[in-house]
């Protein structure tokens, strides 16, 4: 029984240490050092989880059609543009995202298509109405939103479609200028609404 334990543990052990072991330049497939060639004089300073990383991406890429090896260019060229300050706001975004609960990432990706489905001037409308507000308005919005129930949500999304330029202007306007107190109320009465509909 003792030897049986301990080959499980050993065999378990070499697995662990395999899972992180380094790939020398050379075990990698001709294709691989030929996507992989800008790495080539770096290689073998990276570390093992990196370079696994970097041999699972070629597999990877080598799945995309070319409409999608473009787009990764283009994010991978914009991804160098930024600085590190961006960098380091985007890596904890993501984290953050990743953080959350599947629903509620399904329900940003479900947002985030509606967006790219608009046409460009309305995008670019809601673009340019976000950027207009300061930092704590927006997270007012984002607190509000965030604080809403999933059926809430999708009951407060129909009401606002139904509703008039003018008429989301005016809402806009009176939550941007609420106190913190206004705004819980008007999240108390927009609650009794929709549960009342």
């Amino acid at each position: 029984m003792i030897k049986i334990l301990m080959s499980m543990c050993l065999l378990f052990a070499s697995t662990l240490l395999c899972a992180t072991e380094a790939i020398p330049w050379d075990s990698l497939s001709e294709h691989e050092q030929q996507v992989l060639k800008p790495l080539q004089d770096k290689w073998d300073g990276l570390p093992a989880e990196k370079q696994q990383r970097l041999q699972k991406g070629v597999a990877r890429w080598d799945t995309l059609s070319p409409e999608e090896r473009a787009k990764a260019k283009q994010r991978f060229q914009s991804w160098q543009q930024k600085s590190d300050e961006e960098k380091a706001v985007l890596r904890e975004r993501f984290l953050r995202f990743q953080a959350m609960p599947p629903e509620q990432r399904q329900e940003i990706r479900n947002l985030y298509q509606w967006y790219q489905n608009q046409p460009v001037e309305r995008r670019n409308a809601i673009r340019e109405q976000w950027q207009q507000l300061n930092v704590e308005q927006r997270q007012n919005i984002i607190k509000f939103m965030r604080e809403l129930t999933p059926e809430e949500r999708a009951k407060l999304k129909e009401k606002w479609q139904g509703m008039s330029p003018e008429e989301r202007q005016n809402v806009r306007e009176r939550i941007r200028n609420a106190t913190p107190e206004q705004r819980q109320h008007m999240r108390e009465r927009l609650r009794n609404r929709l549960n009342n509909r």
